[in-house]
């Protein structure tokens, strides 16, 4: 329930749907997952140095996160293990692993015998039904993942900065954003 988390969930919401909220007007479900209630939406929020993401979803539950890389050997040992790969998990691995635990009713502790589909450009089953991912790189040292109940259309707002105004982006799939 972060001020930071919430105001960038609030924000995104006056920038897609032109609507302004308030922190009231958000909830959270036995699964800490966000919503905008009054609205129909699924919402989740994930930030990273000095990015962020909101993914927002009129269709069900969703999931984002946002992974930098850097150096994390102890815990891309256990991720790995944990996701049943002959080594270490890379840092792609862990952005959609931590986005399928935002949308779905897993947890960290009830991760263990979860596997991830194999890479590819576009959404991809996982074995946690009825979740879909994708994810790609989206500059040069930082992944975004996203988990959604059933494959939609990704539409793509950006602001360079805080004071500059969001704007939505021809990209509408992950791979040309």
């Amino acid at each position: 329930m972060s001020r930071s988390g919430r105001s960038l969930i609030i924000d995104a919401v006056r920038v897609v749907h032109g609507l302004d909220i308030t922190a009231r007007d958000l909830a959270r479900d036995a699964d800490k997952r966000w919503s905008v209630p009054e609205l129909g939406l699924s919402v989740s929020v994930a930030h990273c140095a000095r990015y962020s993401a909101v993914a927002l979803s009129g269709a069900g539950a969703v999931g984002v996160d946002l992974q930098d890389e850097r150096d994390r050997p102890a815990a891309m040992r256990w991720l790995g293990e944990l996701l049943g790969l002959d080594g270490p998990a890379t840092i792609r691995d862990f952005t959609e692993c931590e986005a399928l635990i935002k949308a779905s009713h897993i947890t960290k502790e009830t991760f263990a015998g979860v596997r991830l589909p194999v890479w590819r450009p576009g959404w991809r089953a996982t074995d946690v039904r009825p979740y879909q991912v994708r994810s790609d790189r989206i500059a040069p040292d930082l992944h975004l993942a996203v988990v959604t109940g059933r494959p939609a259309p990704v539409r793509w707002w950006w602001r360079p900065g805080r004071a500059a105004p969001a704007t939505p982006t021809d990209a509408l799939n992950l791979e040309a954003a």
